[in-house]
């Protein structure tokens, strides 16, 4: 296996050690510590990002193993439709097989690194999800050491996304009320300059009646 084949099946059993670290039953005084400092801290934050980046040359490395393999089982194909001497043919045929297992391999490795890791991002979101939910229900419940910062920091971390979509719903809310302020302002003024000509229109009237 190569040096980057060894640093995918390293980082497959670090996700695998940190799946079992979020799926193991803790205290829930624990689980939300740990999950507040996890949500928190600007190591684990800068690792995150690594780790994303890390995940884009694993997916090119996974692209190339589909290929290879595909390249690999059309060999197999045409070693079937050729007629070889047995000897060549079951030498070159365990050739194309051992590359083939190897390509397998490097495929089944990398999809599954890709897959565990789109699996950890949605655990954590659950996670904090549920966390949040005990949390309210343990506030109405009358628990008075419910609530606290951890609580709030958990409903910041989870409701990060939700806050940026209502942010913009607000800036959008509020650039129509300007817009209508505007509008207002100007059907204000030509009411005003309307009224007015008509209030002239009527005084002038009057004199000549005069």
């Amino acid at each position: 296996m190569t040096l980057y084949y060894s640093l995918v099946f390293c980082l497959l059993v670090f996700e695998m050690v940190i799946f079992m670290g979020l799926v193991v039953p803790l205290p829930f005084t624990i689980k939300r510590k740990l999950f507040t400092f996890i949500s928190e801290s600007p190591v684990v934050a800068k690792l995150q990002y690594g780790m994303k980046i890390t995940f884009i040359f694993i997916l090119i490395l996974f692209v190339d193993s589909v290929n290879r393999v595909y390249r690999v089982q059309l060999e197999v194909t045409n070693f079937s439709k050729e007629n070889m001497g047995a000897a060549a043919l079951g030498t070159d045929r365990m050739e194309v097989q051992a590359r083939k297992f190897y390509s397998q391999r490097n495929m089944y490795l990398c999809g599954f690194t890709l897959f565990l890791s789109l699996i950890l991002n949605r655990t954590y979101t659950m996670i904090l999800d549920v966390l949040r939910l005990e949390d309210k229900v343990r506030v109405l419940e009358g628990d008075k050491k419910a609530g606290g910062k951890d609580s709030a920091r958990l409903a910041e971390a989870g409701n990060a996304g939700e806050i940026g979509r209502l942010k913009k719903e607000l800036d959008a809310k509020n650039r129509d009320i300007e817009t209508l302020k505007k509008q207002c302002e100007g059907l204000t003024r030509e009411y005003h300059s309307l009224g007015d000509k008509v209030a002239g229109k009527s005084d002038d009237d009057t004199k000549k009646d005069l």
